[in-house]
């Protein structure tokens, strides 16, 4: 069981990161590159966690757990000594990162696992640097991290599997939920987000819609699908076979650019077109589909009081 944490990189990543492990029970000790840095940072955290709690984001108690949970570390070395788990979140950049990991690695003890925040960068290029590599993962939070529930593992080719299960605990207790990945860059959170980016910023070029509409149609539509739903049980949903003819219409136009994924016609060949004939990606057994179709429908109003509740985006 992991239940003491090292940060390394105490900006609002690392910082964020560091909130949320101290919060659900661990010790974590900051680090940067000086002790005053992390002392700076560190109280910028505690502030920050007294403003969530204030303003119920937190719970009851938030700021003092966190408060009692953290210290600021002289320097890396001294934060990684006995700790059982390290979390490096420093600049994405390679030579940062490997001078970072290599340091790490050279002080923690053999048992200590070690995960990097990276978002894009490879993790087999990341191990280059790590001493016993097999202790070593990628460990991607998002943005703001005490607040985003999803959480990368991405395992290099050496990573030892018997590592993961700790970490997933630790991301457990935290309030998280992580899901297993293959190392390949951009991983999967960043290549379906700026793959959804790059095809808006066409758009807008392309003069089809302004940013502003273009956000609008995206958080309106399939984006309020997404809390809820990935791309897969969405497709199935709507029918892979009605996805197959809209590729086809898509081709009109941009032939290479929305060719039809071979793993989509292999299901629609083989007659499994999604929830309507019992599965398409995901098997859905044909009895619990009135039960999915329900949880959809109440899942949307929801959302929709939700965001009336909320109100607009403060953005003009």
């Amino acid at each position: 069981m992991i239940r003491t944490v090292a940060v390394i990189g105490s900006g609002y990543m690392g910082g964020g990161i560091a909130q949320v492990l101290a919060l659900s029970g661990a010790s974590v000790r900051l680090a940067d590159i000086s002790e005053e840095i992390a002392a700076k940072n560190l109280a910028r955290v505690i502030a920050e966690a007294t403003q969530f709690e204030s303003e119920g984001l937190f719970p009851e108690c938030a700021a003092a757990t966190i408060e009692r949970n953290i210290s600021a570390a002289a320097s890396i070395e001294e934060a990684v000594v006995g700790v059982d788990f390290v979390e490096e979140a420093v600049p994405e950049i390679l030579s940062v990162k490997h001078e970072t990991l290599a340091r790490i690695s050279s002080a923690a003890g053999p048992e200590t696992i070690i995960g990097s925040n990276t978002s894009t960068i490879s993790i087999n290029a990341l191990a280059e640097a790590v001493v016993a590599p097999e202790r070593f993962l990628g460990i991607h939070f998002s943005n703001p991290a005490p607040f985003i529930p999803g959480v990368e593992l991405i395992p290099h080719d050496g990573t030892d599997a018997a590592i993961l299960p700790p970490v997933e605990e630790l991301l457990t207790a935290a309030g998280k939920s992580s899901a297993r990945i293959t190392d390949s860059t951009g991983f999967v959170l960043n290549r379906l987000q700026y793959a959804l980016f790059h095809e808006a910023t066409q758009l807008v070029e392309e003069g089809v819609a302004t940013p502003e509409d273009i956000d609008t149609i995206v958080r309106t539509t399939f984006g309020f699908r997404l809390p809820f739903f990935g791309p897969f049980l969405i497709a199935d949903m709507a029918g892979l076979d009605v996805y197959s003819f809209c590729y086809t219409s898509l081709q009109t136009r941009f032939d290479e650019r929305f060719a039809t994924p071979k793993i989509l016609s292999d299901l629609v060949d083989a007659g499994r077109l999604g929830t309507k004939t019992g599965g398409g990606f995901i098997d859905i057994a044909s009895d619990r589909t009135p039960e999915l179709i329900a949880y959809r429908n109440k899942a949307y109003v929801k959302m929709q009081q939700l965001l009336d509740e909320l109100g607009p985006a403060p953005t003009a």
